[in-house]
């Protein structure tokens, strides 16, 4: 058993409040065992100017956490004058995903903008940003296209993430904070609903992986990803 009970194979537990904001137009509370994020979405009627008059539309996302997230408090990046470059990275993570499920065509010349606010953090941070950022997402254009907005859902597939890793010579899957800090292999899996890699983050902390654990690796976030899925309908209906 693991530290906190469960089996190498099982999911933390995943609890959802759906509206979590009055004032967004998608908001979620995602937590994912002791992992806790707000994640909104708003709606511009405008896009990079790169993109005006493509037709096309854009999803991008920002990343942050708060101070005490974490057992120690971390200083805001406004204190530092810049945002850190690990926040950097997973927002641009975030926002790579969040497209890989939109048809930008279909959404129009406007931007979703996701907001992913780490609350409460015990690993797996940008995984569940992903999976929460994706529910914000899509009920944001769900109220899209109640307000005549939008003929088609530009969705065109669901997005999901998780964290999995190798402790003791296993295959983990949902790393918490105190096994990812001691993982031999730590690895970030983002997958679609039709099965395809959007994109894998992984390294070997301690020993080197060959392929046979690696396909085990990737086996085994698929079937959590697969769990994220249902989780995800379950609160889009």
């Amino acid at each position: 058993m693991r530290i906190d009970g469960r089996t190498e194979k099982q999911l933390r537990k995943i609890e959802v409040i759906k509206d979590y904001t009055m004032h967004a137009e998608g908001s979620v509370l995602y937590c994912q065992g002791n992992t806790k994020v707000i994640c909104t979405a708003t709606v511009e009627e405008s896009v990079p100017p790169y993109l005006a008059g493509t037709g096309k539309g854009w999803v991008t996302a920002e990343y942050s956490m708060l101070p005490r997230a974490t057992s120690t408090r971390n200083k805001r990046d406004i204190s530092k004058l810049k945002q850190a470059p690990r926040s950097t990275e997973i927002q641009r993570l975030i926002g790579r995903a969040l497209r890989g499920a939109v048809d930008l065509t279909l959404l129009g010349e406007r931007s979703i903008i996701i907001d992913c606010d780490v609350i409460q953090a015990d690993g797996g941070t940008r995984c569940a940003s992903i999976s929460g950022g994706f529910i914000a997402l899509a009920l944001a254009i769900q109220r899209l296209i109640e307000q005549g907005l939008l003929q088609e859902n530009p969705i065109k597939k669901q997005v999901a993430a998780i964290s999995v890793g190798v402790l003791d010579g296993v295959p983990h899957l949902d790393l918490c904070y105190q096994e990812d800090s001691k993982a031999d292999t730590d690895m970030n899996v983002i997958m679609s609903s039709n099965g395809g890699f959007i994109e894998i983050q992984g390294t070997a902390e301690g020993e080197e992986f060959d392929k046979k654990r690696l396909d085990a690796l990737l086996s085994l976030a698929k079937s959590g990803c697969n769990k994220i899925f249902k989780a995800q309908n379950k609160v889009l209906g």
